[in-house]
């Protein structure tokens, strides 16, 4: 894949950040606890955090409410994970007014699995508008060589979904690859099909690269494939591999199509896999075992290793294991996102190297 070359981002991430609270007490349910850690968190940063550890320059688009004491703590947060951001500055408007969304989650233990509540009311990330950015100097003057779009931002409000829409348009004006990652969620999507489905099918129709789950594909795409959440997961992968091909028949500009494959056996233990198209060359990583600490973020953490291998220029085989890597490395993380302290660190992981390294 031939990315720009002048250029000033490797990554641009647009996002609605918060904040997730968890039990102190790793494992232990939200409503038996009574000290919480408090961490900032969004999906597209959590995938924006691989290549921004690992040297490359990211930026995040967003919005904060003014004044807000959680923005502060968010924008604090998002320079110390070395990402740039620019965003609009909105009046809280009093008490009921706007604020950043609360993810409430718990870990999970065992046989106990997760439990995650979304408290977004007032979210003033629904609030992303096309009109605060200039996209003209984001992709002509400073240059983009990857924009990644979420459709957790692409379904959360008209606004957002507009905003994607431009970003995408933008994008390809100027010669930047796009990364879509589906992200399906029911709730956003409710009463907003036809609208989003358009939206989204054209997003996907000038995507270079195309990431998602078999659900993904299908809700978001109507696209057919394998049944979610099916316990034998290596047994699926030709179903993956046809609805994938599907895929490609519809969207013939997408060169790229990722699908994390995942088999819980319990909480803490789970067989991990990926499956890769890079042209026309398939690259199958069949499930293996991984411990698991927090699962919130793993997908993402693979995203985030994708998008860094290939703005690396490494070869596509390179990319799929780097990536699983990087989501296994988000899993043993308290936070919702991966930190990697180099690249040698990922690529133990993938080797399954976990000696003391003196």
């Amino acid at each position: 894949m031939k990315l720009k070359e002048n250029y000033k981002w490797s990554l641009i991430v647009p996002t609605s950040m918060g904040i997730r609270l968890t039990p102190v007490a790793q494992g232990q349910p939200i409503h038996k606890s009574d000290n919480l850690f408090m961490q900032a968190t969004s999906a597209e940063t959590n995938v924006a955090s691989v290549p921004a550890y690992l040297g490359l320059p990211v930026k995040v688009l967003t919005t904060f409410v003014k004044g807000s004491p959680i923005a502060q703590f968010i924008k604090d947060n998002l320079r110390s994970r070395n990402m740039e951001y620019e965003g609009a500055e909105v009046a809280q408007g009093g008490p009921w007014g706007f604020r950043h969304q609360i993810n409430i989650a718990d870990s999970g233990f065992g046989s106990r699995g997760p439990r995650v509540w979304n408290d977004r009311a007032g979210e003033v990330g629904r609030t992303l508008n096309v009109n605060n950015f200039d996209l003209d100097r984001i992709f002509g003057e400073e240059g983009v060589q990857i924009l990644h779009l979420s459709g957790l931002i692409g379904a959360l409000s008209p606004e957002t979904s507009r905003f994607c829409l431009e970003l995408a348009r933008a994008a390809k004006k100027y010669g930047a690859k796009i990364s879509f990652d589906l992200n399906y969620r029911a709730t956003f999507w409710e009463g907003r099909e036809e609208e989003l489905g358009k939206i989204f099918r054209e997003i996907a129709s000038v995507s270079d690269i195309l990431v998602g789950n078999e659900e993904d594909f299908q809700l978001c795409l109507g696209i057919e494939g394998p049944e979610a959440g099916g316990k034998d997961i290596a047994a699926e992968i030709e179903k993956f591999k046809g609805m994938i091909r599907n895929v490609k028949k519809a969207y013939p500009n997408v060169t790229v199509f990722a699908n994390t494959l995942r088999e819980v056996v319990n909480v803490n233990n789970h067989l991990w896999g990926a499956i890769l198209l890079a042209g026309e060359e398939w690259h199958v990583i069949e499930p293996r075992p991984i411990s698991v600490l927090d699962r919130i973020g793993g997908g993402d953490g693979f995203v985030g290793g994708l998008l860094h291998g290939i703005l690396r220029g490494w070869e596509p085989e390179k990319w799929v294991q780097f990536a699983w890597a990087t989501g296994a490395l988000a899993t043993t993380f308290i936070t919702d996102y991966g930190q990697p302290a180099d690249e040698d660190q990922v690529w133990s992981i993938w080797k399954g190297n976990a000696r003391v390294l003196r």
